[in-house]
């Protein structure tokens, strides 16, 4: 009964998962870290593996390699998925990882997928254990290990950067789909024009999952056997939109979205917002980095610039998808069409550059509070000017450490005194009015 379960388990299984490599054999790509040879081949194949982060985007085989180092070592193998588990969960693990350790001398292989979704409180979970040896963490991520990680963590494990499959990988991937009479089509005698395999390769860019699920789709709604280029443009590209929202193309396409805004470009700023929409881009993500642009490329040039991207962030929250992407538009179209200073920025960045430089130096008497008589007899606010007791509340006095004296870190490049988005600008990316 447990064997026919199983079988049937088996035929519903989605092709990427029936056909998921078992063997360094059956897995191509990333020979940079898996090829023979290769340290982290070496320790799965030697069974002297240490903790390590896997990094790379969707579908080039993070999880596939947990899989292989299941199979392939003597250590207890434990998943766990940081996006849909806790801190309780983990310590349940723990515990068994702790008796397993302690009465039959075996170590716990701990599998976390997605661990950037666990904040940093929650990774330090882990650190004691690994430290001690009770696990060996194996990690996935999508993020960058250098923003999402802890530090503490992140310098007790080895990170390597898994590449989007290349060309040549995903097309073996593909020939042993059509193949394996076993877990692919082999039996069904499906095939594929070298044109069809072509286009879709080239539609996975480098993602083995986007490629077999595709195909499975390209197979499971067609009659056919044989497939040209012509039936993958009219199945598959009309039917799954491809977007990574969280590999490299993900930061690519924000990236772009950036730079169309910082270039005053409300045509390319449309283009890449319309992109990460299409895509399913979480808007949310879309309007925090609004936010953080009004105020290091537009700042003080126009103020109202991050009351706008604020009150598109808030709309976002109300409003939600799709009708959210209109608030979008127009915040993303303001925020292009603004006069540009990064002054306030450049001068948070110099400034800090000096405190690392200079290390905590000391306040001027004059501006400290003497709360008590002992500082004022020291010194304390003596000579103090009350700015609202001067014209104009300005006041000539040094507020900078002495060893400091005349820094300049504001330096804004123009004075835009006019609030609203200059007019030789709306003129020159004047989109057409809506009748």
């Amino acid at each position: 009964m447990n064997d026919l379960f199983s079988e049937n388990t088996k035929e519903t299984e989605p092709l990427a998962e029936r056909l998921r490599p078992r063997t360094f054999g059956e897995f191509f790509g990333q020979e940079e870290i898996v090829g023979k040879g290769k340290p982290l081949r070496k320790s799965i194949e030697t069974d002297t593996l240490h903790s390590v982060i896997l990094w790379g985007p969707p579908g080039t085989g993070k999880t596939t390699l947990a899989h292989i180092i299941a199979d392939h070592t003597q250590g207890f193998f434990q998943g766990f998925s940081a996006a849909t588990s806790g801190v309780a969960d983990l310590r349940k693990i723990i515990e068994s990882a702790e008796k397993r350790l302690k009465f039959e001398k075996r170590k716990t292989i701990l599998f976390v997928d997605e661990i950037h979704r666990f904040n940093k409180a929650q990774q330090d979970s882990f650190l004691p254990y690994v430290e001690k040896g009770t696990i060996i963490l194996v990690g996935a991520t999508t993020e960058n290990p250098s923003f999402e990680i802890n530090s503490p963590l992140l310098s007790r494990s080895l990170v390597l950067v898994l590449q989007p499959l290349a060309n040549d990988a995903l097309a073996k991937i593909l020939d042993r789909a059509l193949s394996d009479t076993e877990r692919g089509f082999g039996a069904s005698r499906i095939s594929l024009d070298e044109s069809a395999k072509n286009a879709l390769v080239g539609f996975a860019n480098g993602d083995a999952r986007l490629l077999l699920n595709a195909l499975e789709f390209l197979v499971r709604s067609s009659s056919k056997k044989k497939f040209s280029k012509k039936d993958v443009g009219e199945t598959i590209q009309k039917n799954v939109i491809r977007y990574d929202k969280k590999g490299e193309e993900h930061y690519n396409i924000i990236s772009a979205f950036i730079k169309s805004m910082r270039d005053s470009d409300p045509d390319g700023a449309l283009y890449w917002l319309a992109r990460m929409i299409e895509g399913g881009e979480d808007p949310r993500f879309i309007a925090r980095r609004m936010i953080i642009f009004a105020s290091e490329d537009i700042s003080n040039a126009l103020p109202t610039a991050l009351v706008v991207a604020v009150s598109v962030a808030q709309a976002v929250e109300h409003v939600g998808m799709p009708e959210a992407g209109i608030n979008l538009a127009h915040g993303a179209t303001y925020l292009a069409l603004a006069p540009k200073s990064n002054a306030s920025y450049a001068g948070l960045l110099e400034a800090m550059s000096d405190v690392k430089e200079f290390g905590p130096l000391g306040v001027p008497l004059h501006l400290r509070n003497a709360v008590t008589k002992l500082m004022k007899d020291l010194g304390y606010h003596k000579g103090y000017k009350y700015a609202h007791n001067f014209p104009e509340a300005k006041v000539d006095q040094e507020h900078l450490p002495k060893e400091l004296k005349g820094r300049k870190y504001y330096q804004p490049k123009r004075q835009n005194k006019d609030p609203e988005v200059p007019k030789p600008v709306l003129k020159t990316k004047r989109s057409k009015d809506i009748k």
